[in-house]
Order: C-alpha cells, then sequence, then structure tokens
C-alpha cells in the first residue's frame, strides 16, 4: 500500500507497517481472514446511495463525512466537495475545488472544512458551497480541521497546530512540535471545546491548548517508544479522539488505550492496545479496532476486556462505531459488519463497496452511514 508511512523517504517501510497484525520480525505475511458464516439477526437496508468523486484516491486518505443539523457533508480526493440531505441523499449542493483533499470533513457553525496535500484549508459556506476563506499551512493536512466557532484548528502532518479565525481565515495562532522519527501517514483530528484544543501527537503524547491564544493548558504521555528499531517504537495516535461526558478516550498504534479527564489531563486508566484506526464507547465500555483485525471490548470501570472478535483478523479494519445495540465496522473488502456490544458475536453484515471501508462509519440516530472508498455513499438503517 503505497506512501503509507513517512522517514527519510525509506518507502521500503511503509510495507512493514502496514502489513497489520503482523510483528517486525514476522517471517511472512498471513492473508486476510476468510468472512466467516453468520446467522443475520438484523439486516442493514440501504435508504439511498450517492457517488462522490474519486472517494479516498490511491493514497491511504480517511476522508469521513460529517453531519451537521439535518445535512451530510462529503468530500473526494478529486476535491468535490458535497452537501446532502442526510434523510433522502439529495443533494444541496456541489463544489469542485481541484485540490487534492486529503483532510476532513469537518463542519459545524456555518462552515464546511478540508484540508489538502499542497498544504491548505479551505472553509466553504455550510448553506451554498461558496469558498468563505482559504489558508496556507507549514504541510499536508490529513486529518479534519475543527471548529469551536471562534477559531478553526488544523493539525498538520509534521504535527503542528495551527489556529485560524473561524470568520475571515486570519492566523491566530501556531504551536509548534517535533514529530517522531518514523510515523505512519495519518494525523488524528482536533478535539474542541468552547475552551480548549486537544490534539494526539505522532510521539504517542496528548496536548491541550488554550483554544484562543494556543497556550499550553496540559500534555499527558499515553504510550512510551519500546524497541530497539524506530519501527519497534512508532506509537502514533492516528485514530479518532473520542470527547464524551468529560472523559477524552485515546489509542495508539503499539502502545495504549487510555481515557483522561479532559479538563485536567488526569489519566483514569490505561491499557495495552495497538491501533491505527481509533475507538468507540458505549454501554460503559470502549470498542478497539486493533491493528491486526481483532476488534476488542473493554470494561472502562475495571479495564479488562469484555470480548474479543478474532475472526476480521488482517481485514484492515476502519474504526468502530457504536449503532443502536450493535458496534460497526468496516473492512478491506467492502463489507460494513455489526457485532453485539454485549458479546462481539456477529449479528448482521452489508457489502457496500468493492473497493473496501476505510473509513469510520457514521452514527446519527437510527441511521448509519458508510462511505466507500471508490466514493460511494450510503445511508442505511436497520431492521
Amino acid at each position: 500500500m503505497p506512501d503509507v508511512m513517512r522517514w527519510k523517504n525509506a518507502a521500503v517501510l511503509a510495507l512493514a507497517v502496514m502489513a497489520v497484525g503482523c510483528s517486525s520480525n514476522s517471517k511472512k505475511e498471513l492473508p486476510p481472514n476468510e468472512l466467516p458464516d453468520i446467522q443475520e439477526e438484523v439486516r442493514l437496508d440501504a435508504q439511498w446511495s450517492r457517488s462522490i468523486g474519486d472517494g479516498q484516491g490511491e493514497l491511504y486518505n480517511l476522508l469521513t463525512p460529517a453531519v451537521d443539523g439535518e445535512r451530510l457533508y462529503a468530500a473526494a480526493v478529486n476535491g468535490e466537495v458535497v452537501a446532502l440531505d442526510r434523510l433522502t441523499g439529495d443533494k444541496f449542493w456541489e463544489v469542485e475545488l481541484d485540490l487534492p483533499v486529503s483532510g476532513g470533513v469537518g463542519a459545524g457553525y456555518g462552515l464546511v472544512l478540508v484540508g489538502t496535500l499542497k498544504g491548505e484549508v479551505i472553509a466553504l459556506d455550510a448553506s451554498n458551497g461558496e469558498e468563505k476563506w482559504r489558508a496556507r499551512v507549514t504541510s499536508e493536512v490529513l486529518s479534519a480541521p475543527a471548529t469551536n466557532g471562534d477559531v478553526v484548528v488544523v493539525q498538520t502532518q509534521d504535527d503542528r497546530l495551527i489556529a485560524f479565525d473561524a470568520s475571515t481565515g486570519e492566523q491566530r495562532w501556531i504551536y509548534e512540535n517535533s514529530p517522531a522519527v518514523l510515523t505512519l501517514r495519518g494525523t488524528s483530528s482536533p478535539v474542541m471545546t468552547n475552551r480548549m484544543v486537544i490534539a494526539g501527537l505522532s510521539t504517542g503524547k496528548l496536548l491541550a491548548l488554550d483554544a484562543s491564544r494556543g497556550i499550553p493548558v496540559w500534555e499527558q504521555r499515553v504510550a512510551i517508544p519500546q524497541g530497539r528499531s524506530e519501527l519497534e517504537r512508532v506509537v502514533d495516535i492516528d485514530g479518532n479522539l473520542l470527547l464524551s461526558g468529560g472523559n477524552l478516550y485515546v489509542v495508539t498504534y503499539q502502545g495504549k488505550v487510555a481515557a483522561f479527564d479532559a479538563e485536567s489531563g488526569r489519566q483514569l486508566w490505561n491499557r495495552d492496545a495497538s491501533s491505527y484506526v481509533g475507538l468507540a464507547q458505549g454501554f460503559g465500555n470502549v470498542y478497539v479496532s486493533l491493528a491486526n483485525g481483532a476488534v476488542e471490548s473493554v470494561d472502562e470501570r475495571s479495564t479488562t476486556s469484555l470480548w474479543s472478535n478474532d475472526a476480521l483478523l488482517r481485514r484492515q479494519l476502519s474504526a468502530p462505531e457504536v449503532f443502536s445495540s450493535y458496534v460497526a465496522v468496516g473492512d478491506f473488502e467492502g463489507y460494513l459488519h455489526l457485532l453485539s456490544q454485549v458479546d462481539g458475536h456477529f449479528v448482521g453484515r452489508k457489502k457496500i463497496d468493492g473497493d473496501g471501508l476505510r473509513a469510520r462509519p457514521l452514527v446519527v440516530g437510527d441511521w448509519i452511514y458508510a462511505y466507500g472508498n471508490s466514493g460511494k455513499l450510503v445511508g442505511l438503517t436497520i431492521r
């Protein structure tokens, strides 16, 4: 898989990291597990489907749609950005940016936000798609910009955090970080509150800044690099950060899954884990798509594993999402799987896109949205 890592242009290491589930000294990579037969308990019904440009493209992009109110916003690598009615799939507007979009979509406070491989952040008017402003940053943008209505904050591939005035695009502040020597291709999206912006770094650290001034509020290390080689010491935070009920949840590659008090940065618990896509939370449990393709449920109170489903090993899973009483996750063949939150057994499955499902499923109420790698965007419900 091309362009997965950055390290002194040593492309051979890209294959080593993205051979998920294999250790650095594996002699032979095992093939992805074949899909097991399941007893279908619920059915995923597609209510509408749209094709969005070139989708994720050939690089390892993670363009995830966003919902604000009753509108769903999606972007494709070729620069197509659309606004849809989330219930019908009807199109409100579409724009062609003619730029390689690689970070998105952020939406809220009347803005639709995307970042590009050319190091630009673009803000569109959510009502009609007209460009409100664009700004230059220090390197490519591989995750969705975030906003609290006052500032727009973007995290660049070189681990800088840059804030812009949400109305004008004027730069407010920049916070410099030194990235790890060897990193996965990608960054997590910043999480914003009215007061703070929180980001996960390639060094395995969490950083909270004052959103208006860019001054550090707290910093915590989630994972400590271990091993003799740079490959073994990769502890990127690439998966989505999750803020829920005042707690911040995070998982690193080759490190930890952990929970922190978002205001103080105090660590609440941690457990060994490795993921480059992220996690979900519900029913007092945290659900993680592990790097080897297993899906694990962790009890927040005891930090013990309640269940682990390893039927999808090496199937390059998306981040999980909680949907009703289930956990939804996509795979490299384009299947959307539903697992029981109670014990992790399969309850449903639907093929979405033959090119794969890399982006995290998006859940709003009793709807789930799946965005395939080829650009197929589907709105589904269950029965």
